[in-house]
Protein backbone atom coordinates (compact mmCIF):
# COMPACT_ATOMS: atom_id res chain seq x y z
CA UNK A 1 0.00 0.00 0.00
CA UNK A 2 1.24 3.46 -0.87
CA UNK A 3 2.39 5.45 2.14
CA UNK A 4 0.22 8.37 3.19
CA UNK A 5 3.23 10.23 4.60
CA UNK A 6 5.24 12.59 2.43
CA UNK A 7 8.36 14.08 3.94
CA UNK A 8 8.80 17.83 3.62
CA UNK A 9 12.10 17.00 1.92
CA UNK A 10 10.01 15.71 -0.98
CA UNK A 11 8.54 19.17 -1.52
CA UNK A 12 11.96 20.77 -1.34
CA UNK A 13 13.36 18.21 -3.77
CA UNK A 14 10.41 18.75 -6.12
CA UNK A 15 11.04 22.50 -6.16
CA UNK A 16 14.81 22.23 -6.54
CA UNK A 17 14.80 22.02 -10.33
CA UNK A 18 11.99 24.51 -10.98
CA UNK A 19 12.54 28.01 -12.36
CA UNK A 20 10.93 30.84 -10.41
CA UNK A 21 8.10 32.76 -12.03
CA UNK A 22 8.97 35.31 -14.68
CA UNK A 23 5.59 37.06 -14.41
CA UNK A 24 5.29 40.59 -13.00
CA UNK A 25 3.59 39.34 -9.85
CA UNK A 26 3.54 41.89 -7.00
CA UNK A 27 6.54 41.21 -4.78
CA UNK A 28 4.47 40.91 -1.60
CA UNK A 29 2.28 38.15 -3.01
CA UNK A 30 5.27 36.31 -4.46
CA UNK A 31 7.05 36.46 -1.12
CA UNK A 32 3.96 35.11 0.66
CA UNK A 33 3.83 32.18 -1.75
CA UNK A 34 7.48 31.24 -1.15
CA UNK A 35 7.04 31.62 2.63
CA UNK A 36 4.02 29.30 2.53
CA UNK A 37 5.94 26.68 0.55
CA UNK A 38 8.86 26.86 2.96
CA UNK A 39 6.59 26.26 5.96
CA UNK A 40 4.30 23.56 4.56
CA UNK A 41 4.33 20.11 3.03
CA UNK A 42 2.39 18.32 0.34
CA UNK A 43 -1.02 17.35 1.76
CA UNK A 44 -1.47 13.71 2.75
CA UNK A 45 -4.58 11.56 3.06
CA UNK A 46 -4.79 12.79 6.66
CA UNK A 47 -5.95 16.12 5.24
CA UNK A 48 -9.71 15.98 4.77
CA UNK A 49 -9.60 17.61 1.33
CA UNK A 50 -7.11 14.98 0.12
CA UNK A 51 -8.51 11.96 1.95
CA UNK A 52 -9.03 9.91 -1.21
CA UNK A 53 -6.25 11.32 -3.41
CA UNK A 54 -2.65 10.36 -2.72
CA UNK A 55 0.03 12.77 -3.90
CA UNK A 56 3.13 10.62 -3.45
CA UNK A 57 3.22 10.02 -7.22
CA UNK A 58 3.41 13.77 -7.88
CA UNK A 59 5.98 14.31 -5.12
CA UNK A 60 8.23 11.65 -6.70
CA UNK A 61 8.01 12.90 -10.29
CA UNK A 62 11.27 13.18 -12.20
CA UNK A 63 11.12 15.43 -15.25
CA UNK A 64 13.36 13.97 -17.93
CA UNK A 65 13.58 15.82 -21.27
CA UNK A 66 11.42 14.26 -23.94
CA UNK A 67 9.88 15.71 -27.06
CA UNK A 68 6.56 14.54 -28.46
CA UNK A 69 4.30 15.97 -31.12
CA UNK A 70 0.61 16.65 -31.51
CA UNK A 71 -1.21 18.19 -34.44
CA UNK A 72 -2.56 21.63 -33.54
CA UNK A 73 -5.26 21.25 -36.17
CA UNK A 74 -6.80 18.30 -34.30
CA UNK A 75 -7.31 20.55 -31.25
CA UNK A 76 -9.45 23.10 -33.10
CA UNK A 77 -13.00 23.20 -31.77
CA UNK A 78 -14.83 26.20 -33.19
CA UNK A 79 -14.89 27.34 -36.78
CA UNK A 80 -15.05 31.00 -35.84
CA UNK A 81 -13.33 31.58 -32.52
CA UNK A 82 -10.66 33.84 -31.07
CA UNK A 83 -8.02 31.14 -30.73
CA UNK A 84 -4.90 31.23 -28.55
CA UNK A 85 -2.62 28.17 -28.71
CA UNK A 86 0.19 27.47 -26.25
CA UNK A 87 2.64 24.60 -26.81
CA UNK A 88 4.48 23.66 -23.62
CA UNK A 89 3.76 27.14 -22.30
CA UNK A 90 4.86 29.08 -25.40
CA UNK A 91 2.23 31.08 -27.28
CA UNK A 92 2.36 29.87 -30.90
CA UNK A 93 -0.94 31.12 -32.32
CA UNK A 94 -3.17 34.11 -31.61
CA UNK A 95 -5.77 36.22 -33.45
CA UNK A 96 -4.51 39.00 -35.69
CA UNK A 97 -7.13 41.40 -34.29
CA UNK A 98 -9.44 41.47 -31.29
CA UNK A 99 -12.95 42.92 -30.97
CA UNK A 100 -13.37 46.35 -29.41
CA UNK A 101 -13.58 46.15 -25.64
CA UNK A 102 -11.51 42.96 -25.30
CA UNK A 103 -7.96 42.72 -23.99
CA UNK A 104 -6.63 39.17 -24.28
CA UNK A 105 -2.92 38.39 -24.22
CA UNK A 106 -0.16 36.20 -22.85
CA UNK A 107 0.06 36.89 -19.12
CA UNK A 108 3.83 37.24 -19.58
CA UNK A 109 3.11 40.62 -21.22
CA UNK A 110 1.34 42.02 -18.14
CA UNK A 111 2.80 44.54 -15.72
CA UNK A 112 2.49 44.52 -11.93
CA UNK A 113 -0.52 46.84 -11.95
CA UNK A 114 -2.45 44.47 -14.22
CA UNK A 115 -1.64 41.53 -11.93
CA UNK A 116 -2.43 43.36 -8.70
CA UNK A 117 -5.76 41.54 -8.27
CA UNK A 118 -4.39 38.01 -8.55
CA UNK A 119 -5.93 36.07 -5.69
CA UNK A 120 -4.21 35.40 -2.39
CA UNK A 121 -2.86 31.87 -2.09
CA UNK A 122 -3.92 29.44 0.61
CA UNK A 123 -2.94 25.99 -0.67
CA UNK A 124 0.25 24.21 -1.71
CA UNK A 125 -0.70 24.03 -5.38
CA UNK A 126 -1.82 27.67 -5.59
CA UNK A 127 1.50 28.73 -4.08
CA UNK A 128 3.48 26.42 -6.36
CA UNK A 129 1.60 27.95 -9.26
CA UNK A 130 2.26 31.55 -8.25
CA UNK A 131 5.89 30.98 -7.34
CA UNK A 132 6.74 29.19 -10.60
CA UNK A 133 4.15 30.40 -13.14
CA UNK A 134 5.56 31.00 -16.62
CA UNK A 135 2.51 31.20 -18.87
CA UNK A 136 -1.23 31.75 -19.09
CA UNK A 137 -3.86 34.13 -20.40
CA UNK A 138 -4.86 37.61 -19.26
CA UNK A 139 -8.38 38.53 -20.32
CA UNK A 140 -10.27 41.71 -19.58
CA UNK A 141 -13.68 42.44 -21.09
CA UNK A 142 -14.90 46.02 -20.87
CA UNK A 143 -18.31 46.94 -19.50
CA UNK A 144 -21.30 46.42 -21.85
CA UNK A 145 -19.29 44.30 -24.29
CA UNK A 146 -21.01 41.23 -25.75
CA UNK A 147 -18.72 38.85 -27.64
CA UNK A 148 -20.27 36.88 -30.50
CA UNK A 149 -17.16 34.67 -30.83
CA UNK A 150 -15.96 32.12 -28.31
CA UNK A 151 -12.46 32.54 -26.92
CA UNK A 152 -10.57 29.28 -27.38
CA UNK A 153 -7.49 28.77 -25.19
CA UNK A 154 -5.50 25.61 -25.99
CA UNK A 155 -2.67 24.45 -23.72
CA UNK A 156 -0.89 21.63 -25.56
CA UNK A 157 1.50 19.53 -23.49
CA UNK A 158 4.17 17.56 -25.39
CA UNK A 159 7.17 17.48 -23.03
CA UNK A 160 7.94 15.83 -19.71
CA UNK A 161 7.91 18.93 -17.54
CA UNK A 162 6.22 20.97 -14.83
CA UNK A 163 3.95 23.59 -16.41
CA UNK A 164 2.46 26.26 -14.12
CA UNK A 165 -0.35 28.13 -15.89
CA UNK A 166 -1.83 31.30 -14.37
CA UNK A 167 -4.97 32.80 -15.89
CA UNK A 168 -6.69 36.07 -15.02
CA UNK A 169 -10.22 36.71 -16.32
CA UNK A 170 -12.22 39.87 -15.61
CA UNK A 171 -15.65 40.18 -17.24
CA UNK A 172 -16.98 43.64 -16.38
CA UNK A 173 -20.58 44.66 -15.75
CA UNK A 174 -23.25 43.97 -18.39
CA UNK A 175 -20.81 41.96 -20.54
CA UNK A 176 -21.04 38.45 -21.97
CA UNK A 177 -18.33 35.96 -22.95
CA UNK A 178 -17.75 32.29 -23.64
CA UNK A 179 -14.33 30.75 -22.95
CA UNK A 180 -13.07 27.28 -23.87
CA UNK A 181 -10.06 25.83 -22.06
CA UNK A 182 -8.73 22.79 -23.91
CA UNK A 183 -5.93 20.65 -22.42
CA UNK A 184 -4.82 18.02 -24.97
CA UNK A 185 -1.47 16.25 -24.78
CA UNK A 186 0.78 13.84 -26.58
CA UNK A 187 1.72 10.49 -25.05
CA UNK A 188 4.10 12.17 -22.59
CA UNK A 189 5.14 10.59 -19.32
CA UNK A 190 5.37 12.23 -15.89
CA UNK A 191 4.22 15.67 -16.99
CA UNK A 192 2.53 17.89 -14.43
CA UNK A 193 0.18 20.74 -15.33
CA UNK A 194 -0.74 23.09 -12.48
CA UNK A 195 -3.36 25.64 -13.62
CA UNK A 196 -4.95 28.40 -11.53
CA UNK A 197 -7.57 30.83 -12.86
CA UNK A 198 -8.79 33.96 -11.09
CA UNK A 199 -12.24 34.81 -12.45
CA UNK A 200 -14.26 37.97 -11.76
CA UNK A 201 -17.84 38.19 -13.03
CA UNK A 202 -19.19 41.75 -12.73
CA UNK A 203 -22.67 43.07 -12.10
CA UNK A 204 -25.19 41.62 -14.57
CA UNK A 205 -22.35 39.93 -16.51
CA UNK A 206 -22.69 36.46 -18.09
CA UNK A 207 -19.73 34.09 -18.39
CA UNK A 208 -19.62 30.50 -19.62
CA UNK A 209 -16.44 28.41 -19.29
CA UNK A 210 -15.99 25.00 -20.95
CA UNK A 211 -12.99 23.03 -19.69
CA UNK A 212 -11.87 19.89 -21.57
CA UNK A 213 -9.20 17.61 -20.08
CA UNK A 214 -8.06 14.81 -22.39
CA UNK A 215 -4.38 14.39 -21.55
CA UNK A 216 -2.88 11.09 -22.64
CA UNK A 217 -0.05 9.15 -21.05
CA UNK A 218 1.04 9.45 -17.41
CA UNK A 219 0.13 13.11 -17.12
CA UNK A 220 -0.85 14.81 -13.87
CA UNK A 221 -3.20 17.79 -13.83
CA UNK A 222 -4.18 19.95 -10.84
CA UNK A 223 -6.57 22.77 -11.68
CA UNK A 224 -8.26 25.47 -9.61
CA UNK A 225 -10.78 28.21 -10.44
CA UNK A 226 -11.30 31.02 -7.92
CA UNK A 227 -14.52 32.78 -8.96
CA UNK A 228 -16.12 35.95 -7.56
CA UNK A 229 -19.64 36.90 -8.67
CA UNK A 230 -21.33 40.27 -8.27
CA UNK A 231 -25.07 41.09 -8.28
CA UNK A 232 -27.33 39.81 -11.07
CA UNK A 233 -24.47 37.84 -12.63
CA UNK A 234 -24.58 34.43 -14.26
CA UNK A 235 -21.61 32.05 -14.16
CA UNK A 236 -21.47 28.55 -15.68
CA UNK A 237 -18.56 26.13 -15.88
CA UNK A 238 -18.74 22.70 -17.55
CA UNK A 239 -15.77 20.37 -16.96
CA UNK A 240 -15.25 17.27 -19.12
CA UNK A 241 -12.47 14.87 -18.07
CA UNK A 242 -11.93 12.11 -20.61
CA UNK A 243 -9.40 9.30 -20.34
CA UNK A 244 -6.88 11.28 -18.25
CA UNK A 245 -4.33 9.68 -15.93
CA UNK A 246 -4.59 11.89 -12.79
CA UNK A 247 -6.79 14.98 -12.42
CA UNK A 248 -7.75 17.15 -9.47
CA UNK A 249 -10.24 19.98 -10.09
CA UNK A 250 -11.00 22.60 -7.43
CA UNK A 251 -13.74 25.13 -8.16
CA UNK A 252 -14.41 27.79 -5.54
CA UNK A 253 -17.22 30.28 -6.18
CA UNK A 254 -17.89 33.24 -3.91
CA UNK A 255 -21.31 34.77 -4.58
CA UNK A 256 -21.21 38.37 -3.36
CA UNK A 257 -24.26 39.87 -5.12
CA UNK A 258 -27.97 39.16 -4.96
CA UNK A 259 -29.98 37.63 -7.82
CA UNK A 260 -26.97 35.70 -9.11
CA UNK A 261 -26.99 32.27 -10.73
CA UNK A 262 -24.18 29.72 -10.49
CA UNK A 263 -24.01 26.49 -12.52
CA UNK A 264 -21.33 23.82 -12.08
CA UNK A 265 -21.56 20.84 -14.43
CA UNK A 266 -19.12 17.98 -14.87
CA UNK A 267 -18.60 14.65 -16.61
CA UNK A 268 -15.73 12.21 -16.21
CA UNK A 269 -14.92 8.96 -18.04
CA UNK A 270 -12.12 6.81 -16.65
CA UNK A 271 -10.49 3.47 -17.39
CA UNK A 272 -7.41 1.42 -16.42
CA UNK A 273 -5.89 3.02 -13.26
CA UNK A 274 -7.02 6.57 -13.97
CA UNK A 275 -8.08 8.92 -11.17
CA UNK A 276 -10.17 12.09 -11.09
CA UNK A 277 -11.03 14.18 -8.02
CA UNK A 278 -13.61 16.98 -8.27
CA UNK A 279 -13.85 19.36 -5.31
CA UNK A 280 -16.34 22.24 -5.48
CA UNK A 281 -17.37 25.03 -3.11
CA UNK A 282 -20.23 27.47 -3.68
CA UNK A 283 -20.35 30.14 -0.98
CA UNK A 284 -23.70 31.97 -0.89
CA UNK A 285 -22.98 35.15 1.06
CA UNK A 286 -26.10 37.14 0.14
CA UNK A 287 -29.81 36.47 -0.35
CA UNK A 288 -31.93 35.61 -3.40
CA UNK A 289 -29.52 33.46 -5.40
CA UNK A 290 -29.64 30.15 -7.29
CA UNK A 291 -27.02 27.45 -7.75
CA UNK A 292 -27.13 24.18 -9.67
CA UNK A 293 -24.54 21.42 -9.56
CA UNK A 294 -24.56 18.19 -11.59
CA UNK A 295 -21.62 15.80 -11.95
CA UNK A 296 -21.81 12.39 -13.63
CA UNK A 297 -19.11 9.76 -14.08
CA UNK A 298 -18.52 6.38 -15.73
CA UNK A 299 -15.61 4.35 -14.36
CA UNK A 300 -14.12 1.25 -16.02
CA UNK A 301 -11.41 -1.22 -14.94
CA UNK A 302 -9.58 -0.03 -11.78
CA UNK A 303 -10.41 3.64 -12.22
CA UNK A 304 -11.19 5.75 -9.15
CA UNK A 305 -13.25 8.92 -8.82
CA UNK A 306 -13.83 11.40 -6.02
CA UNK A 307 -16.56 14.01 -5.72
CA UNK A 308 -16.70 16.43 -2.80
CA UNK A 309 -19.13 19.30 -3.28
CA UNK A 310 -19.91 21.80 -0.55
CA UNK A 311 -22.55 24.53 -0.56
CA UNK A 312 -22.37 27.22 2.13
CA UNK A 313 -25.42 29.36 2.90
CA UNK A 314 -24.45 32.21 5.22
CA UNK A 315 -26.66 33.56 8.00
CA UNK A 316 -28.04 36.52 6.03
CA UNK A 317 -28.35 34.61 2.74
CA UNK A 318 -32.10 33.98 2.86
CA UNK A 319 -34.18 32.65 -0.05
CA UNK A 320 -31.36 30.61 -1.56
CA UNK A 321 -32.17 27.77 -3.97
CA UNK A 322 -29.25 25.35 -4.15
CA UNK A 323 -29.29 21.93 -5.82
CA UNK A 324 -26.43 19.45 -5.94
CA UNK A 325 -26.25 15.98 -7.50
CA UNK A 326 -23.53 13.42 -8.18
CA UNK A 327 -24.21 10.11 -9.97
CA UNK A 328 -21.81 7.36 -11.03
CA UNK A 329 -21.84 4.09 -12.93
CA UNK A 330 -19.20 1.47 -12.11
CA UNK A 331 -18.38 -0.72 -15.11
CA UNK A 332 -16.28 -3.27 -13.20
CA UNK A 333 -15.98 -4.75 -9.74
CA UNK A 334 -12.62 -3.02 -9.28
CA UNK A 335 -13.84 0.51 -10.11
CA UNK A 336 -14.57 2.78 -7.15
CA UNK A 337 -16.07 6.16 -6.26
CA UNK A 338 -15.95 8.26 -3.09
CA UNK A 339 -18.77 10.78 -3.15
CA UNK A 340 -19.50 13.38 -0.47
CA UNK A 341 -22.02 16.12 -1.31
CA UNK A 342 -22.39 18.60 1.56
CA UNK A 343 -24.69 21.44 2.62
CA UNK A 344 -23.73 23.87 5.39
CA UNK A 345 -26.71 26.13 6.02
CA UNK A 346 -26.98 28.97 8.54
CA UNK A 347 -30.12 30.63 7.12
CA UNK A 348 -33.68 29.41 7.75
CA UNK A 349 -35.56 30.44 4.58
CA UNK A 350 -33.85 28.37 1.91
CA UNK A 351 -34.56 25.53 -0.50
CA UNK A 352 -31.53 23.25 -0.76
CA UNK A 353 -31.01 19.63 -1.70
CA UNK A 354 -28.16 17.26 -2.42
CA UNK A 355 -27.84 13.67 -3.50
CA UNK A 356 -25.41 10.99 -4.58
CA UNK A 357 -25.94 7.66 -6.34
CA UNK A 358 -23.45 4.99 -7.37
CA UNK A 359 -24.36 1.71 -9.03
CA UNK A 360 -23.75 -0.83 -11.74
CA UNK A 361 -24.96 -0.68 -15.32
CA UNK A 362 -28.72 -1.10 -15.81
CA UNK A 363 -28.81 -4.67 -17.15
CA UNK A 364 -32.54 -4.45 -17.89
CA UNK A 365 -31.91 -1.58 -20.27
CA UNK A 366 -29.11 -3.56 -21.92
CA UNK A 367 -31.42 -6.59 -22.29
CA UNK A 368 -34.14 -4.35 -23.79
CA UNK A 369 -31.74 -3.10 -26.49
CA UNK A 370 -30.30 -6.56 -27.20
CA UNK A 371 -33.84 -7.92 -27.66
CA UNK A 372 -34.20 -5.44 -30.50
CA UNK A 373 -31.17 -6.70 -32.39
CA UNK A 374 -28.41 -4.51 -30.95
CA UNK A 375 -25.14 -6.23 -30.07
CA UNK A 376 -24.16 -6.52 -26.40
CA UNK A 377 -21.23 -4.11 -26.46
CA UNK A 378 -23.15 -1.55 -28.51
CA UNK A 379 -26.09 -1.86 -26.11
CA UNK A 380 -23.84 -1.25 -23.11
CA UNK A 381 -22.25 1.76 -24.79
CA UNK A 382 -25.67 3.22 -25.60
CA UNK A 383 -26.85 2.87 -22.01
CA UNK A 384 -23.78 4.52 -20.44
CA UNK A 385 -23.67 7.28 -23.07
CA UNK A 386 -27.31 8.11 -22.34
CA UNK A 387 -26.49 8.22 -18.62
CA UNK A 388 -23.60 10.68 -18.89
CA UNK A 389 -25.30 12.69 -21.60
CA UNK A 390 -27.49 14.36 -18.97
CA UNK A 391 -24.41 16.29 -17.85
CA UNK A 392 -22.93 16.76 -21.32
CA UNK A 393 -26.12 18.29 -22.67
CA UNK A 394 -25.66 21.18 -20.26
CA UNK A 395 -23.02 22.33 -22.76
CA UNK A 396 -24.87 24.86 -24.90
CA UNK A 397 -22.11 25.37 -27.48
CA UNK A 398 -22.80 22.74 -30.15
CA UNK A 399 -19.25 22.79 -31.53
CA UNK A 400 -17.80 22.15 -28.08
CA UNK A 401 -20.27 19.32 -27.52
CA UNK A 402 -19.47 17.71 -30.87
CA UNK A 403 -15.73 17.93 -30.13
CA UNK A 404 -16.24 16.16 -26.80
CA UNK A 405 -18.41 13.52 -28.46
CA UNK A 406 -15.59 12.92 -30.94
CA UNK A 407 -13.00 12.44 -28.19
CA UNK A 408 -15.28 10.02 -26.32
CA UNK A 409 -16.07 8.05 -29.47
CA UNK A 410 -12.37 7.70 -30.26
CA UNK A 411 -11.30 6.70 -26.72
CA UNK A 412 -14.34 4.67 -25.60
CA UNK A 413 -16.17 3.66 -28.79
CA UNK A 414 -19.48 5.21 -27.73
CA UNK A 415 -22.09 6.44 -30.18
CA UNK A 416 -24.26 9.47 -29.41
Amino acid sequence: MESTTISINKLNAFRANLSSSTLAIPAEKLSQAFDFLAANDFPTTRHEDWKYTRLARIANLKFEPQSNTISQETTKICGNSLRFVFVDGTLTEKPSTLPTGLVCKNIQECNADELQNISANSTIFECLNLAYAQTGIYLQLASKTVLDQAIEIVQINTANSFLAIRNFIDVASFSQAEIIFNYPSAEANNSFVNAVSDVFVGKNAHLKIYKIQSEKGANYHVSRENVVQEADSNFTISTSTINSHFVRNDINVQVNGQNSETNLFGSYLLKENQHVDNHTVIDHRVANCLSNELYKGVIYDKGTAVFNGKVFVRKDAQKINAFQSNANVLMSDDASVNSKPELEIYADDVKCSHGSTTGQLDEEAVFYLRARGIGEQSARNLVVSAFVNDALEKIENEEVLNYIYGVIQKDFGWEF
